[in-house]
């Protein structure tokens, strides 16, 4: 394939067209790995609560790579250093920064490995890809886990502001339709600056800084933690287990040999290999998506009731509440279900449970946003906000959630 064919532009909704900036990127998308990311939902199950939350990791990756192009033009007119193998680094870095996430992004996190986080992934991915590209990504790992010498790199691609969030709350708002989670991305990139290292945010853009922690808290508990989303991600979570339960009881389920061995293998990081790697990048939404339209008909009670609630959308019943849910009140309805259906204990736990939900807009604690003040100082924009009381959302609010069926399951 000749260069100039590699230098392609994608239309994107969101910022309009996205050009591609080298041959090296143009290879990278192309990857098998990558294309994986068309097959992952953004959003995870979010689609049943907003009918437009449609889009998927291949879209965001994109978007992020794009507003890392920007960050960089700005940085470098203000008189910040970025070499060419530094750009390099950070538009792989951000490109490839969730190719780890698995079918339904966050949902699964935890129920298809143990203990593995998506970014543990990620990682594994990009050695994998360093390899098959003679070493040309280790700038870009280097700067995705925080070790290469300059801080405000990866403070770019993984901080409380980074293009990761800048897009993603853009993109989700525009998806969803939820209008309170439109950030202006652009508006704050003009804003960065770099001072001793690290990242900050000139004072003229406190104020979008604010209007940003604002539109993350409502993305979080409108979508993110939307009680319908959390109920049906729940169920997605349950049916996984009940399908490992049944398979190590020697019965049979159809289901794609990807997630067969996931379902039939306990992985942790300490047994992740390249063949677990490897099967990894062959499973998505897809193989869910199948497995639920087969089990919804298979003779277990469980699997098939939770399958068919996914299938045609017949979610259990969640209440959010400020306090606990009591012992008593779920024993009543615990009962109750269980009496009706005739259930073991073991059996109605998949239909009546209770958790928690917790959600912090700005952590002070943790790679905080500071405000480059006019006089030279630095302070955190908590600290600096006088519009709004940023001090709220730098305190962790739970909610906790009670499942049930509703009705007949």
């Amino acid at each position: 394939m000749k260069t100039s064919n590699k230098l392609k532009i994608f239309n994107d909704p969101i910022y309009g067209f996205i050009r591609i900036p080298n041959t090296r990127i143009f290879d990278l998308i192309a990857e098998p790995y990558f294309q994986r990311l068309r097959r992952i939902s953004q959003v995870g199950l979010s689609y049943l609560v907003y009918p437009g939350a449609h889009h998927t990791r291949f879209h965001h990756a994109l978007g992020c790579m794009y507003l890392m192009q920007k960050s960089i033009q700005v940085l470098r007119f203000k008189g910040v250093e970025i070499n060419n193998k530094e750009e390099n680094g950070l538009l792989e870095a951000i490109l490839l920064h969730d190719i780890g996430h698995g079918p339904f992004s966050h949902a699964m996190e935890h129920s298809i490995v143990e203990g593995v986080s998506h970014e543990f992934i990620s990682l594994q991915f990009m050695k994998e890809l360093n390899d098959r590209f003679n070493g040309s990504l280790t700038e870009a790992i280097s700067i995705f886990t925080g070790k290469h010498p300059k801080k405000f790199l990866n403070q770019l691609v993984s901080s409380q502001l980074d293009m990761d969030r800048l897009d993603y709350l853009k993109r989700d708002s525009f998806y969803t339709g939820v209008a309170e989670g439109n950030t202006n991305a652009e508006r704050l990139i003009t804003m960065l600056n770099v001072v001793d290292g690290n990242l900050v945010v000139e004072e003229k853009g406190t104020y979008s800084v604010e209007k940003f922690l604002m539109a993350r808290r409502f993305m979080y508990w409108q979508v993110y933690l939307h009680k319908t989303g959390v109920a049906a991600e729940q169920i997605l979570i349950n049916i996984l287990k009940r399908a490992r339960f049944l398979l190590n009881k020697g019965q049979e389920l159809h289901c794609s040999q990807p997630l067969l061995y996931f379902l039939t293998h306990a992985i942790n990081k300490d047994n992740f290999n390249t063949k677990t790697l490897n099967t990894f990048a062959k499973l998505d939404d897809i193989d869910i998506l199948s497995a639920l339209k087969e089990w919804q008909h298979h003779k277990d009670f469980v699997l098939s009731s939770l399958c068919e609630m996914i299938i045609d959308r017949k979610l259990l019943h969640i209440k959010l509440k400020k306090e606990p849910i009591s012992n008593r009140k779920f024993s009543i309805k615990f009962n109750k279900i269980k009496e009706k259906y005739k259930l073991t204990d073991e059996e109605t736990s998949y239909f009546v449970f209770k958790g928690e939900l917790t959600n912090k807009a700005y952590d002070r604690e943790y790679q905080n946003i500071n405000i480059l003040r006019k006089n030279g100082k630095i302070t955190d924009v908590a600290k600096l906000s006088d519009h709004l009381n940023l001090n709220a959302l730098s305190k962790t609010v739970t909610k906790y959630y009670i499942c049930y069926p509703k009705v007949a399951v």
